[in-house]
């Protein structure tokens, strides 16, 4: 394959970009952004940064108003709660597979080293790292159930989670070792197949965090 098809395009390098400033909150919801800021920052022209603002737009992350830019869309309201009862839902449903069939060695083994990525993410108050391994860490408890439906239809959440867990944790950096801790616990309770443990752990852990589900 030559060279030049590895690369990404100006659009694809435009819009990841632009996703990652709206993800990691360093662009919260209500800022208003250029076309211009965008093409100057990834050095590219306009017509690439319009085509990834429509893809961002579809994404419900901007909103388009012509001549004067966009506007990163706040997570509307309700919008948290649907996706903690989603959530909660899904891994759920992935704990009682699991103790019907056993916790797969391979994701034990990868929920293990996320653990570890966590504890020293934890340690350097990497906000933004942590909650990558933290919607990582959620995803694998799903995938691990076997059910493939549920797993593609969970990492559909998890630019939502992840945006989600930064808002909630930008000013409360001391929570990211508790969090880690209580990671631990609901592996723990996958291991021993403790379905009623691990949801009573499950639901206490995202209300800790993102406040009580309705």
């Amino acid at each position: 394959m030559p060279e030049t098809a590895k690369r990404p395009s100006a659009a694809h390098t435009a819009y990841t970009v632009t996703k990652e400033l709206i993800l990691s909150g360093e662009l919260p919801g209500g800022s208003l952004i250029s076309e211009g800021e965008i093409a100057e920052r990834v050095r590219v022209s306009r017509t690439p940064v319009r085509e990834a603002f429509l893809r961002l737009e579809s994404e419900e992350l901007l909103a388009l108003h012509p001549k004067r830019g966009a506007v990163v869309v706040p997570v509307p309201p309700g919008e948290a709660a649907d996706v903690l009862e989603l959530r909660l839902a899904l891994e759920r449903s992935a704990a009682e597979r699991i103790a019907r069939n056993g916790l797969p060695g391979e994701y034990d083994q990868r929920m293990r080293d996320l653990l570890t990525r966590q504890r020293d993410l934890a340690a350097a108050a990497d906000v933004g790292g942590f909650a990558e391994a933290d919607e990582a860490f959620h995803r694998c408890i799903v995938e691990a159930s076997g059910n493939r439906l549920a797993g593609r239809f969970y990492a559909t959440l998890g630019d939502r989670q992840r945006r989600m867990s930064i808002s909630a944790l930008r000013l409360r950096p001391e929570r990211l070792p508790l969090l880690a801790g209580e990671h631990e616990t609901l592996r723990e309770h996958l291991r021993a197949g403790d379905t009623a443990a691990f949801a009573a752990a499950l639901e206490a852990h995202l209300t800790a965090t993102h406040g009580t589900p309705h």
